[in-house]
């Protein structure tokens, strides 16, 4: 089973469904044959660093007060408390995650992807890193696995920006419009961050559904029951 999740690092939701979604998991019977692969998705792919804290950026999407946006904030952080993540909006950075969406794939590149997705994730929201420097991404990498240095070598020389750019594409030719968005084997879309239990029941759905497609069905499990001597006694050789 592959399932595919588009996301964000600067999207509350997503990391609060990243973690739903790997509660599901890591209960679901079948989860050692599941492959899970982060995609790229730009809430605001315009967006330019600016001296504005996260509740003002907050209010001015909205088009609310500046209470408002902090109250928007507050009521997020709760949220997260609820599986385990401890948000701090007071220091979050405002951030372009282009670049931080390029170590993503140079993660994916060398094997990390899961582990630089959480790193990237908890830097931003839980320890207020800004995502629009490039050291502290590298730092970031680095600390997930990745080398330091290659990792900066990849930002300044603008590698894997078409690798951010496809999964964008892509996202849009599944009409994906918010995130987080979970495809599972291109067959079933959850959009959001859905509770536990959303995701265990579409998690069996798809077990079932490869069980039943399977094209091959194996009887006379038991063979031949005489002359048992060697290992090829039934037709097949076993280790």
């Amino acid at each position: 089973m592959k399932v595919e999740i588009w996301s964000d690092y600067v999207c509350p939701f997503c990391y609060i469904g990243k973690r739903r979604f790997e509660n599901a998991l890591s209960a679901f019977e079948g989860r050692e044959q599941v492959e899970v692969v982060y995609k790229s998705f730009e809430l605001d792919p315009s967006f330019q660093v600016t001296d504005q804290d996260i509740h003002a950026v907050l209010a001015q999407k909205y088009g609310t007060s500046y209470e408002q946006g902090k109250s928007m904030n507050d009521q997020m952080t709760e949220r997260a408390k609820d599986v385990g993540l401890a948000y701090d909006f007071d220091r979050a950075i405002p951030a372009n995650t282009f670049d931080a969406h390029r170590v993503s794939h140079f993660a994916k590149q060398n094997g990390r992807l899961k582990e630089v997705t959480e790193r990237i994730l908890k830097g931003y929201f839980t320890e207020g890193l800004d995502l629009n420097d490039h050291t502290v991404l590298a730092k970031l990498a680095g600390e997930a696995g990745l080398d330091e240095q290659e990792t900066l070598a990849v930002l300044k020389e603008g590698q894997f920006a078409e690798d951010v750019r496809a999964d964008e594409e892509e996202g849009s030719r599944l009409g994906i419009t918010g995130v987080p968005f979970f495809v599972f084997n291109q067959k079933y879309g959850v959009s959001g961050a859905q509770p536990e239990d959303v995701f265990t029941e579409v998690l069996e759905k798809v077990k079932q559904e490869e069980q039943e497609a399977s094209p091959i069905q194996v009887l006379n499990q038991t063979g031949n029951q005489e002359n048992k001597e060697n290992d090829c006694s039934d037709g097949s050789c076993t280790i």
